[in-house]
């Protein structure tokens, strides 16, 4: 059984079947996941994204100024985590949030020795803010917290069940990988995580686990070493 994870949650799974923002019981989904989890004993750490609120790319294709959306982004990553947050402690799980951006009485601002101080305490940290600097995907951002951690797997949580040949959705003869390497899947550029992202999960040899959160009880099983989704390693 793993020890410590980071689990990284897209915004777009928050708002579940709807179109923008948070849907309650997608969002409670989530919780009983990381609860199952959390009293295993496991230690949590999550990054979670924005594209439920703002995308920072999206904003720049229609003319703003990149680093200016990116920024919007992260603040929406901020939102996303208070959210989750939220969810968290009305469920009894003790939870703080850390952001790589400075917003005085919102979370604390990120700093590596305090959050793993948490995580020893029991308590689930959220990192919002992505690595509060521009031109950074927040796949990028879980990869760097999960390094910086000391976590002993990434979690990639999707609507997908792990990574295909193709998009299982256009191709219906698109078959999942039980196993990849980090260099196979830069090679293939499968797209599940950016490339900065694979490259420093590879260089850390820090494993991840692409699945669908949208599975009851996925989260554990993943956890416990049983098979769900795809494995990316060395």
């Amino acid at each position: 059984m793993h020890k410590r994870i980071l689990l990284k949650l897209s915004g777009e799974a928050l708002m579940g079947p709807d179109s923008f923002g948070y849907h309650a019981e997608t969002m409670a989904g989530f919780v009983r996941q990381i609860d199952e989890v959390v009293a295993l004993g496991v230690q949590v750490g999550i990054v979670v994204g924005g594209g439920n609120l703002f995308r920072g790319a999206t904003g720049a294709l229609s003319g703003m100024d990149r680093a200016t959306a990116d920024s919007m982004g992260m603040l929406a990553t901020v939102m996303n985590a208070l959210a989750l947050k939220d969810a968290l402690m009305n469920a009894g799980i003790p939870t703080q949030v850390q952001t790589a951006v400075s917003i005085g009485h919102v979370g604390e601002s990120f700093e590596r020795d305090s959050a793993v101080r948490l995580l020893e305490a029991g308590r689930v940290v959220i990192f919002g803010g992505g690595t509060g600097n521009p031109f950074f995907t927040t796949d990028t951002a879980a990869a760097l917290r999960a390094a910086e951690i000391g976590a002993d797997l990434l979690l990639k949580a999707t609507k997908v069940d792990g990574v295909y040949t193709a998009d299982p959705k256009k191709d219906p003869s698109a078959t999942r990988y039980e196993t990849l390497s980090f260099d196979e899947a830069i090679a293939r550029n499968l797209g599940v995580l950016d490339m900065a992202a694979f490259a420093l999960c590879r260089d850390q040899k820090l494993p991840l686990q692409v699945f669908s959160i949208f599975k009851p009880g996925a989260l554990k099983r993943v956890v416990m070493g049983e098979s769900e989704g795809t494995r990316v390693t060395q």
